[in-house]
């Protein structure tokens, strides 16, 4: 996020530089924010609503429909800090994650919560964090206290993956304060293992991912820092803490942050494989000495090579993309492949990354979501891990500039086989609903269909429907809930209810899932596993991922539309140990598991395990 600054404010970024990457740590003491775009011109609805919160259709098809309460998601309530959002502690939100915790072939859901600071004093009962059991009937069971994953700390991002390789997927939950690492105990409970395995650290700390950065076959542990909040000298406007500067968005004062507060460094986790990490980040080469403010960190193969790189999304600075050498050490390319900065040269109050391969060219793109005023950019992966920003000429530019971005990702909703863009939106300072700029606190999410020539448009939100549902979105998580084959989609609204709006476009088209298994050298669930679908004449690029969207965690199967084939094709799996394997999937509307260096060992149809077919 960024502010605007006040006079004061103006004249300390003159002397640092206007825009630049410059080091937060030499911006201690001045006035926050890092200018990422203009004032934008204030759009408005024919009945005087912000863009962001109006701009609905009376008719049209129903693409996703709100079922958050009758699901029993709503019951939920994410609690972030006081109302006013006095400090930058209170206003980023937390993230979600969708997790197969039981093992019974449907996905449930992990919750993450905030807190106060009351709370955080023993002067009132702390907000639990949630994990939602499926009940295979659009219902979820709220079985946290059951699981033993409440994580009553002022939580932030979430990653998901099997670090002990028992067939379990354990839970990594980033905190201001101590982390939590929960492990699987197969009995549909949890127990906090992190102060055992050495990751909880002690400040702030936001995005998680899992990733074999080494190949040994075991999951290592990513952890972005953000900010320095230090309680005992709070970044309030015109205090000693900011300098006496004043924090100002668009001429009214507001909270402070990121830009001129000390920011945290990045840590990488080794896997000791006897339940311990180590600290291995300055021997890595990831440690942030420039201390960026980190949010969402994603572990993916980025140029091709059967090696996890690592994306991290920095807020108000240059982004961090590191390419692994294979020896257990990472080379920044965060400039020269064009992600650190969108094509004016300009770094983004970067939240979210989506990535996937909307184009099917076989190399991954981003998109990359970011502050009101700003466009939401779309990197192009145009292969050997170069980027370039295509927003304008995609079409996602110029309808996004109003909205403030956060959870996103590449889904194909409509399941044609290109994938489409998901946002999810909210902005930061409450007080834009007193003013008349076009932008709103709470926001509306945005869709974008993949016309199949490179760019999108934007579906229209009918009234009624969850493309108009208005809340200020923070984490989102995307994948199939029903087993149906259509991508749902979990968002957490700061100091709101959890949503649910679940994927009810009206098409019969076809598709495949997979759920994959390692072995050998392979992570048990196959994190960082690259698949490449060939079916209805195009050949589709999906990748396990243990994070991303914004600080969340999205369906571990890999997920293909067809279009209208009645052939699944043939899947080549590139698995992370290096092992590539073939796969005729002999039927669509499956998910299929695949296990490593085996093939298809179970299929579930319509929800229910199924025979295996043989490939025709």
């Amino acid at each position: 996020m960024r502010v605007w600054l006040g006079v004061a404010g103006l004249l300390l970024v003159a002397v640092c530089g206007w825009g630049q990457a410059s080091n937060p740590q030499t911006n201690t003491g001045m006035s926050s924010g890092n200018s990422t775009g203009v004032a934008s011109k204030a759009i408005y609805d024919e009945q005087h609503r912000p863009i962001t919160a109006g701009g609905f259709v009376a008719t049209g098809p129903t693409v996703f429909s709100d079922i958050s309460k009758q699901s029993g998601l709503a019951s939920w309530q994410h609690v972030m800090g006081g109302t006013k959002k006095d400090y930058i502690l209170e206003a980023d939100g937390s993230g979600v994650a969708l997790i197969d915790y039981d093992n019974d072939g449907w996905l449930d859901i992990y919750m993450v919560n905030g807190s106060t600071f009351e709370a955080l004093d023993g002067k009132q009962p702390a907000p639990h964090a949630a994990l939602f059991h499926n009940n295979h009937d659009g219902t979820f069971t709220d079985v946290t206290a059951k699981a033993g994953v409440a994580n009553d700390r002022w939580g932030f991002g979430v990653s998901v993956g099997d670090y002990d390789n028992d067939g379990w997927p354990d839970i990594a939950v980033a905190n201001y304060g101590k982390n939590r690492l929960y492990r699987n105990n197969h009995d549909g409970t949890f127990t906090d293992v992190a102060e055992k395995a050495g990751i909880q650290l002690g400040n702030w700390s936001s995005g998680v991912a899992w990733g074999d950065y080494d190949g040994d076959g075991r999951l290592d542990l990513f952890i972005s820092g953000y900010i320095h909040f230090d309680r005992d000298n709070l970044p309030a406007s015109g205090t000693k803490a900011m300098g006496y500067a004043v924090c100002k968005f668009r001429g009214v004062t507001t909270m402070c942050g990121p830009r001129g507060l000390q920011g945290e460094p990045d840590h990488l986790f080794h896997n000791n494989g006897d339940g311990t990490f180590t600290d291995v980040s300055v021997k890595a080469g990831v440690q942030d000495t420039s201390k960026f403010y980190g949010f969402t960190s994603i572990f993916v193969d980025i140029n091709g090579d059967g090696k996890p790189d690592l994306l991290v999304a920095n807020d108000s600075v240059a982004n961090y993309l590191y390419l692994n050498k294979g020896d257990g050490t990472f080379e920044d390319a965060s400039y020269i492949s064009g992600f650190a900065v969108n094509k004016d040269g300009r770094e983004v109050a970067s939240m979210g990354l989506g990535v996937g391969d909307y184009n099917n060219d076989g190399q991954l793109d981003i998109i990359d979501t970011d502050f009101s005023d700003d466009y939401k950019v779309l990197f192009h992966g145009d292969g050997d891990a170069s980027f370039t920003d295509v927003s304008y000429r995609a079409g996602i530019a110029q309808p996004s500039i109003p909205f403030l971005g956060w959870g996103d990702a590449f889904v194909d909703y409509d399941n044609d086989g290109w994938r489409d863009i998901f946002m999810v939106n909210g902005h930061v300072y409450p007080e834009v609903d007193a003013h008349e700029w076009g932008t709103s606190f709470a926001q509306r999410p945005l869709l974008f269909r993949n016309l199949q020539d490179g760019k999108f448009e934007l579906v229209p939100p009918v009234a009624g429907t969850g493309l108009a549902a208005v809340v200020s979105g923070r984490g989102a998580a995307f994948g199939d809930l029903f087993n149906d084959g259509k991508i749902d989609v979990v968002i957490s609204p700061i100091d709101g209810p959890a949503m649910l709006l679940r994927n009810v476009n009206p098409d019969n088209h076809s598709w495949v899932e997979l759920k994959l298994v390692g072995a050998g050298k392979s992570p048990k669930d196959a994190t960082c596993a690259t698949v490449y679908l060939k079916a209805n004449g195009i050949t589709q690029r999906d990748d396990v991922m243990s994070s991303g969207s914004f600080i969340s965690v999205n369906d571990p199967r890999l997920h293909f539309g067809l279009g209208d084939a009645k052939d699944a094709g043939t899947a080549e799996i590139h698995w992370p140990s290096g092992v590539k394997q073939t796969v005729r999937l002999p039927a669509v509307n499956r998910i299929y598991t695949v296990t490593e260096g085996v093939g298809i060992t179970a299929a579930l149809c319509d929800g229910k395990p199924c025979a295996v077919e043989a490939a025709k």
